[in-house]
């Protein structure tokens, strides 16, 4: 794992993740192209995530089992002619369909997690894993701009024209550049498709990074999926072009997750898992005060969302570092297991935000952020008996399992 490498893999994390978040800031557009309303518009992110959640289910668990290059070109591949069909789809209906279909292909970012686990040494995980999630900071970010500046100059269908072909050359480079690594595992298919369920049952540090990342992610996505609505409508007045404008802000995200990913490598990841959990409630905070429009309130919209953004991804490296410290030999299917539990979250989090958004406004979207981190927060200070009981039964000099943590 050299820096090329490294370089190789963030760049294609942050290709891959951008197809999950630019439709966000070009809903509007594409309402007003399709001739439908931005609530009904709405569903072509919701039909991407859910898309990609089942993507995680059932094709990541297959990177323990089949060799990483042909599969991540593969799966850019299938991304990018997606991409393309929904760059030409004359419907709504045709273009939630080929977004469901882009979600469940552009899931390379959590092949490439797993394969860079294996790569490293364990005092080391943390770090790279911060750098890996920098790649997809910097593609999510990127992606809204984007998104947002191209559709307001040609239209909603060029976004995903240009990622399409943008995929398709990344594709073409992986096949020549990723290493020909073998996979960790023989089991059947099947097996592998059922042992995310049972790893859940069975391991209490993956639900409780489960619990903690989706509730914050559901947060995350309800509230920039109603971005767009509340900067284009009256409280604004501005262009989808300002969505892509704000994502900007999180920038500085891309240099703090490498930190959090060496003190993770420090501290443990539950130390990092509060401090972020509170990072989420005081974004609430801030955010509530966007909704009153004018400089004021979308000042109140960056800080607030730079403070989401990065309580979030730091979130996101301490969970992964707990993830892949239970099972080194099945850290495809513990992959699995955790991102399928947080972009269902986030699914969620996307239906329920338009809908609470549509009857309460913008306070209602943050009132469910903040109910959210307060979720996760009361998880992080419960008592785990599994837990309880092996910090009982380890004597005093004992050192702790690896990959646990204490507070939660």
């Amino acid at each position: 794992m050299n820096r090329r490498m490294v370089l190789i893999l963030s760049l294609t994390c942050a290709v891959a993740v951008g197809n999950l978040y630019f439709p966000q800031a070009i809903v509007p557009l594409i309402a007003a192209g399709l001739h439908t309303s931005p609530d009904a518009a709405s569903i072509v992110v919701t039909a991407t995530q859910v898309g990609y959640t089942a993507g995680i289910f059932l094709l990541v668990p297959l990177a323990d089992r089949l060799a990483y290059r042909p599969f991540l070109v593969i799966l850019l591949a299938l991304t990018g002619l997606g991409l393309l069909a929904a760059g030409c789809a004359p419907t709504l209906a045709l273009l939630a369909a080929a977004s469901g279909l882009i979600g469940v292909t552009t899931v390379a970012a959590q092949v490439i997690a797993p394969l860079a686990a294996g790569l490293v040494a364990a005092d080391r995980r943390g770090a790279v894993m911060g750098t890996l999630l920098s790649g997809s900071i910097g593609g999510m970010l990127l992606a809204r701009t984007f998104s947002g500046t191209l559709g307001e100059w040609l239209g909603w269908r060029a976004p995903y024209l240009v990622a399409g072909m943008v995929v398709l050359l990344l594709a073409a480079v992986l096949g020549s550049t990723v290493p020909a690594a073998a996979a960790p595992s023989r089991e059947p298919y099947r097996t592998l498709l059922t042992e995310p369920l049972r790893l859940l049952r069975a391991e209490p540090e993956l639900r409780r990074s489960c619990v903690y990342q989706a509730s914050v992610f559901a947060g995350f996505s309800a509230v920039w999926t109603c971005l767009a609505l509340l900067l284009t409508g009256p409280a604004y007045g501005l262009g989808s072009q300002a969505v892509g404008m704000l994502a900007l802000v999180g920038a500085a995200t891309m240099l703090c997750t490498p930190l959090a990913g060496r003190l993770v490598d420090r501290r443990g990841p539950g130390p990092v898992n509060l401090v972020c959990l509170l990072g989420v409630l005081l974004s609430a905070v801030v955010l509530a005060a966007g909704a009153s429009g004018g400089a004021a309130g979308f000042t109140a919209l960056a800080i607030g969302t730079l403070l989401l953004d990065l309580a979030m991804q730091s979130g996101m490296v301490a969970n992964q570092a707990r993830v892949f410290a239970v099972r080194p030999e099945a850290r495809g299917r513990l992959n699995t297991a955790y991102m399928t539990c947080v972009y269902l979250g986030g699914s969620a989090g996307s239906w329920l935000g338009v809908r609470i958004y549509g009857r309460a406004g913008w306070w209602g979207v943050c009132l469910l952020v903040a109910l959210l981190a307060a979720l996760a927060m009361a998880r992080h200070f419960a008592r785990t008996p599994v837990a309880s009981r092996a910090r009982r039964s380890r004597p005093a000099h004992a050192p702790a399992p690896s990959g646990s943590t204490t507070g939660g």
